[in-house]
């Protein structure tokens, strides 16, 4: 963790700067690694040289069963591809009741969250002329949940119910298996909960690959979200080709601001709690003057060192280490300059008038007011999606919400009352394209004959 720094105040700055901006997605190595793994799963791939279609998706279900005993490890034979409904029914029955309320508390909440989100039709209605634009939702939608060290029954709740607001038809989930060849039962619950349709143990490059292009048991979607490591976000970006994608996932952010009355023992737990998620994690205090800088940092290293954090002490620290800064600014304004430039995925204001400033911020996927309002809420059961941009998108991207779900449809309906007054200024805009047939195609319906 850099000790407060003055905001843009030297040459020195510029280098911490340049390693909080860095954010690793992919590396060559990786996007290579992984291409050889898609082009397994393509219709017109190695696989697809000889043989019908059934034929190409059992091969390329062998080639799933192979890489996710690769990577994966369970042992062949040992599992299931598919996951039933029974089972995610039974895993609902079984986790600790205050885990079933607890999931259920979150899943009830981002559900109205999102509902209060879907979008209306576009209409104009005039004298011999109808415009609309339709919002359709897509008919199937893959949804990966990471697993391996961890279970995120969250992230399935986030991507599940947002979707199913949207109104999708079927939410595909694939989730990586352990080397038992099982998934956590709080993952299974949430599905129950979210109300998933098909669930499949397949994780990685090859799960992204299978929901794009389809094996016998995984069906090929319309749209693949939710976030992955490095492998998952390169799998995602070849198989553009096919389907859609949400964004890239790069490592988690957060901005914390605090002034002289905030909390410094909260708002530096709540930088910790960021480091945690991945070692190029990004936590980045602005404190507004001297004092409220030390005690930040003060709160930081008092913290790392009286607190023990079980397995995640060494990533936090790396996090840290790497993009941890604490930054003394002069003034609010000097803070929101800093926030501007670092588009965070995550900002927290613990200052007085948190709402206003909030208002002025252009750059951020989330933003939380007060010291009550604090990420991890926002992580779980809030209702607002936890899947944001990272890496500085949040200059152009928003968090995953219904809109990634429904695409829209323009419709044109005209009579001749309506369209005979605008055909020539179209004929005359096709005349200044060069788009001869254009023009003849509109002056016909003038001249009401071929």
């Amino acid at each position: 963790m850099k000790r407060p720094l003055r905001w843009g105040s030297d040459e020195a700055n510029i280098e911490v700067l340049s390693s909080l901006l860095s954010a690793r997605l992919t590396s060559g190595d990786a996007e290579e690694a992984v291409r050889t793994i898609v082009d397994q799963f393509r219709d017109s791939g190695p696989l697809a040289e000889q043989g019908g279609m059934a034929e190409v998706n059992e091969k390329k279900e062998e080639a799933l069963l192979q890489f996710t005993e690769k990577f994966d490890g369970p042992e062949p034979g040992s599992y299931k591809i598919a996951i039933t409904k029974d089972e995610m029914e039974e895993a609902l029955e079984e986790i600790e009741s205050d885990v079933q309320d607890a999931l259920e508390i979150a899943a009830g909440r981002i559900r109205v969250f999102h509902e209060a989100g879907l979008p209306r039709p576009v209409e104009i209605d005039r004298l011999g002329e109808k415009l609309s634009l339709r919002p359709t939702p897509l008919r199937r939608v893959g949804l990966y949940v990471p697993g391996g060290t961890a279970a995120y029954p969250s992230t399935l709740l986030m991507g599940a119910i947002a979707a199913k607001a949207a109104g999708v038809e079927e939410v595909v989930v694939c989730t990586p298996p352990g080397k038992d060849g099982g998934v956590p039962a709080s993952v299974l619950a949430a599905a129950a909960i979210a109300g998933v349709d098909k669930m499949f143990r397949a994780g990685g490059a090859q799960a992204i690959a299978a929901m794009a292009y389809g094996t016998t048991s995984i069906p090929s979607v319309d749209k693949i979200v939710g976030p992955g490591n490095e492998y998952v976000t390169a799998a995602k970006r070849l198989v553009r080709d096919k389907v859609d994608i949400d964004k890239d996932a790069g490592p988690s952010e957060v901005v914390v601001v605090i002034d002289d009355a905030a909390n410094a023992d909260w708002a530096a737990a709540d930088m910790i709690a960021q480091a945690e998620h991945d070692e190029d994690a990004m936590a980045v205090g602005l404190a507004v003057g001297s004092a409220a800088a030390g005690a930040l940092a003060d709160a930081v290293e008092r913290q790392l060192a009286d607190e023990a954090y079980d397995g995640r002490s060494g990533i936090i620290d790396r996090a840290l280490d790497h993009r941890g800064a604490i930054f003394e600014v002069e003034n609010l304004d000097e803070a929101l300059e800093a926030v501007e430039t670092l588009a965070p995925e995550h900002l927290e204001l613990m200052i007085e008038d948190a709402e206003a400033f909030a208002e002025k911020v252009r750059n951020s996927g989330a933003i939380f007011c007060g010291c009550w309002g604090t990420v991890p809420l926002g992580d779980y059961i809030v209702g607002t999606n936890h899947v944001l941009p990272t890496g500085g998108a949040a200059r152009y991207a928003s968090p995953l919400g219904v809109l990634d779900f429904i695409k829209w449809t323009s419709i044109v309906s005209f009579t001749e009352q309506g369209a005979s007054p605008l055909i020539e200024p179209a004929a005359r805009l096709a005349d200044l394209e060069g788009l001869l047939a254009h023009a003849r195609s509109l002056r016909l319906r003038l001249k009401g004959s071929a």
